[in-house]
């Protein structure tokens, strides 16, 4: 991490021990990101359905199936699995920065407990490279 980046700004001590605390897990299949007008049959693996839009993820293997307008490929997917949700000011800031730092741009969708984080899949080192460096600690598939 480069000296007075933005990043740094977020570091607190309790901040890093939620870091630590919290587990990221990369999923092992690519996903991309679909509009659709409304929602799929079956199980996507997330729906962001709003007054205006409808979005779903779906792994590689379940794009052709899933009937969609428009489609932005491929990403991977890291699954934060917060330790303290809720109570860590500056956690996704923390996080995107630190991405953002190394050039690379990051989707995030967050629920009740966890927080997914989708790179593109030729980024995907240098993201878990960014997140290693904040102290998380980070589960990889044997590829």
């Amino acid at each position: 991490m480069a000296a007075g980046s933005v990043t740094e700004s977020f570091r607190t001590p309790e901040l890093a021990e939620v870091m630590r605390a919290s587990r990221v897990v990369l999923h092992p299949e690519r996903f991309a990101y679909l509009q659709v007008d409304a929602r799929p049959p079956g199980a996507p693996f997330l729906i962001v359905e709003d007054r205006d839009d409808v979005t779903v993820i779906v792994r590689e293997a379940e794009v052709d199936g899933t009937p969609h307008r428009a489609r932005e490929g491929w990403f991977r997917l890291l699954e934060v699995r917060v330790a303290q949700p809720f109570t860590a000011v500056g956690f996704l800031a923390a996080i995107t920065n630190a991405i953002a730092d190394r050039g690379l741009n990051v989707l995030v969708v967050s629920t009740f407990s966890k927080d997914y984080l989708l790179v593109r899949d030729a980024s995907v080192q240098s993201a878990i490279q960014a997140l290693r460096g904040l102290g998380f600690p980070v589960t990889t598939p044997v590829e």
